[in-house]
């Protein structure tokens, strides 16, 4: 379609069926994205003025619903893609060339006639970028230069993971634009882990990327990470009468990084004590009985983190049976119970001596204040700073997001959706 067809489409309402299946009801939502659309278009024909066909695609964050920490050990995670998004409008081209343009980031080109991994551009756009075309050349995938303008709503550290929302979103640029979509969301998903590891520099679990990719909520079993189980779950959150709400509690994340690296690092340990590089492979009961041993050689934290392990990891599988099942008070007791295991047992809710700032359990108090014993609430994400989760009726979802902005800034609770759909071209 051509700049104006889109941009007629979207000033008269024409885009408002798809913007329902991407960002849940509501007029006003409409109309933010239509404003958002236009703006994005604007700033595309300025920097294509020539372009006679844009394309359209969309990309989401995700939620992790249950399994705390648990991808990593090969367990079992529950995870949702939500309707905040990355957006971005194309102008495909036969150059060889990805760039990418956005308001809020420097431009960022990438030669698809070079694609080994640069050190220098570790932790960049870039490197995501390079790494996902050169996994889809080493699958046989058709890849192609294209000029886009990205938008995203999925902030940086918000918890909803940003990285796998553009990572996703460039895989599927290449796999609609480029090869007719035959590769598909599991690919697309491997593409963004694999450049995020290899190309970026960060350890990822192919969570986040499955989520963003596949869409909807999932079932995701990782012991096989390299085949994972991914299993659709069909709930409908605001049929049901509730709404999910993620509270950016804007703790640093600074200097956490060996915060994070310690629970897997850990956990570890205890699975090397039973000839195993991962807990999933340990016996649960042969765990437990071996107790007395463990603490000659783990730390109690250690211990702690991996009984963690083996409750969350069963837990995701019961939510998401509790979910098919529509018993919805067996799905938020669980919930609960997760938020209470991680913070006493996997210890992700504070840094180790910190004792003045502890908003994550400061928002968790709150928020089972302000819910009297409705819904649920836990952690969401890594841990120790950052964001919380609680699923609110949706009658006092307005209230709770109030109460949340008042203690934590402006714009700190955002009232969510599921997303249905993965990574997606958008058409008229």
């Amino acid at each position: 379609m051509t700049i104006q067809e889109l941009c007629s489409a979207l000033s008269g309402g024409r885009l408002d069926a798809r913007f329902r299946e991407l960002y849940g009801f509501g007029e006003r939502e409409y109309l933010r994205q239509r404003a958002r659309y236009l703006s994005a278009a604007e700033h595309f024909s300025r920097l294509c003025p020539e372009c006679s066909d844009v394309r359209v695609f969309s990309a989401s964050g995700r939620a992790e619903i249950g399994g705390n920490h648990t991808d990593h050990q090969h367990g079992c995670v529950l995870a949702a893609a939500v309707d905040l998004d990355i957006i971005a409008l194309a102008d495909f081209t036969d150059d060889g060339f990805i760039r990418i343009f956005s308001e809020d980031c420097e431009p960022c080109e990438v030669d698809l006639s070079a694609l080994e991994m640069r050190e220098s551009e570790r932790g960049t756009s870039a490197a995501l970028i390079r790494g996902i075309a050169a996994q889809f050349a080493a699958m046989g995938t058709e890849i192609g230069g294209f000029t886009a303008y990205v938008s995203s709503d999925v902030l940086i550290g918000s918890g909803l993971s940003s990285s796998a929302a553009f990572e996703t979103l460039i895989g599927t640029m290449i796999d609609l634009g480029c090869n007719e979509g035959r590769s598909g969301a599991i690919n697309i998903a491997r593409a963004g882990q694999f450049a995020e590891t290899q190309y970026f520099g960060k350890a990822s679990g192919l969570m986040d990327q499955t989520v963003s990719a596949v869409g909807g909520f999932v079932a995701i079993d990782f012991a096989d990470p390299s085949e994972p189980v991914i299993t659709p779950v069909r709930f409908d959150f605001t049929g049901a009468g509730y709404s999910l709400c993620i509270t950016d509690t804007k703790g640093s994340h600074a200097d956490l990084v060996d915060e994070y690296s310690a629970i897997p690092t850990e956990m570890r340990t205890v699975a090397a004590c039973f000839g195993a590089e991962y807990l999933r492979d340990v016996d649960e009961d042969e765990f437990y009985a071996r107790l007395p041993e463990l603490r000659e050689k783990c730390s109690d934290r250690a211990i702690l983190r991996a009984a963690h392990f083996f409750a969350e990891s069963r837990r995701a599988e019961l939510e998401g049976e509790a979910l098919v099942g529509g018993d919805l008070e067996e799905f938020f007791r669980l919930v609960n119970e997760s938020g209470d295991s991680s913070a006493e047992l996997l210890q992700n809710l504070v840094p180790a001596g910190v004792s003045e700032k502890q908003e994550l359990p400061l928002a968790i108090m709150l928020s089972k204040r302000v819910l009297g014993g409705c819904g649920a609430v836990r952690v969401h994400g890594g841990g120790f700073a950052g964001t919380i989760q609680a699923f609110v009726p949706t009658y006092l979802a307005e209230t709770y997001a109030e109460e949340m902005d008042r203690v934590f800034g402006l714009g700190a609770c955002r009232i969510m959706t599921i997303r249905p759909v993965g990574g997606t071209e958008i058409t008229l």
